[in-house]
Order: C-alpha cells, then structure tokens, then sequence
C-alpha cells in the first residue's frame, strides 16, 4: 500500500514538472532554480551541476544538451521532491551509470592514482629544483678543498721572458 502510494506521488509530480520541462528553452537544457518545484530540496540542482553526462562526455547532467540527460535531471527533481535524500539518489545514479558520472575519481584503488601521482611529481619537482640550486651555489662559492697541497708557480723560462719584454718595447 505504502509503494502504491509513494508511486502515485511520484507520477504526480512528474506530471505537475512535465510543463516545465515542455516549457524550458531547448538551446538551454540546464535546470535553473526557478524550474524547480517548490518543495524540491535545492539539492537537486546542484547534484545535476556536480554529476557527469554519460551522454555527453566531458559535460556535467546540467549542460548536456541530450534528451537523456534532461530525463536524468528530471528524475532527480521528481526524486527530490518525493523526499528521497541526496546520497540515496547519488547512490542509485551511481549504481545505474557506474563511475563515468563521477566529475573526480573515488580515492581508493585505482582511483587512489589520481590523487597520489601529482602530489608525488610535485614533491619530486620540488627536491629536483633543490637539488640543482643547491649544486649551482655551490660552484660560484670557493672552491672545495683538495688533499694535495698547492703547487708553487712555475718559474717563466728567461729566454720567453726576454721576447715579451722586447715585443712590450716595440
């Protein structure tokens, strides 16, 4: 009796949002605020802005243009209205489409990748940087000491002395 009843409301209120939709902007699919019913959580909205279009790939539910995509929306404004909760929703939409309408990867397993590759190329990035730094200010400081003693300058041979001299005269 209560699905029978719970299923009447919800085809009651997709008949009272079926003249939004027919009355929406077809260059414009999104649903904004004032499409909502008034009883719909503003949840509805945002959930549609954050979740990706499986028919549109790259694009979230709010900006496909496709006509699945507005029935997706729709669908979460009907479930919104019956008062089903958010996560109950995502977790259907979840279960249905499967992660492509994840907008970011789940942060376990595979997913984990997406998080821990850039954080590591950065810390990698950083200790590279510091490393050539620190070897380039090493070589403009003096030089670094040697175990051999210096050497004595060599004495100039007299004879390339004397022919300096004399081209210094001309």
């Amino acid at each position: 009796m209560v699905r029978a009843l719970r299923l009447a409301l919800v085809l009651a209120l997709l008949a009272l949002a079926a003249p939004a939709v027919a009355q929406s902007n077809p260059e414009d699919p999104s649903i904004s605020a004032t499409q909502l019913p008034a009883d719909a959580p503003s949840w509805a909205y945002e959930l549609a802005s954050e979740l990706m279009s499986p028919f549109c790939p790259g694009r979230t539910l709010a900006d496909c243009p496709s006509p699945n995509a507005a029935s997706i929306r729709m669908w979460i404004v009907v479930q919104a209205a019956a008062g089903r909760t958010r996560d109950d929703v995502e977790q259907e939409l979840f279960d249905r489409y499967g992660d492509v309408i994840r907008s970011a990867p789940r942060a376990e397993g595979l997913g984990l990748t997406a998080y821990i590759v850039p954080a590591a190329a950065f810390v990698a990035g950083g200790l590279l940087v510091a490393f050539v730094l620190r070897r380039l200010t090493r070589r403009g400081s003096a030089p670094p000491p040697t175990s051999e003693p210096a050497a004595a300058p060599r004495p100039v041979d007299p004879e390339l002395e004397r022919l300096v001299d004399e081209e210094l005269a001309r």
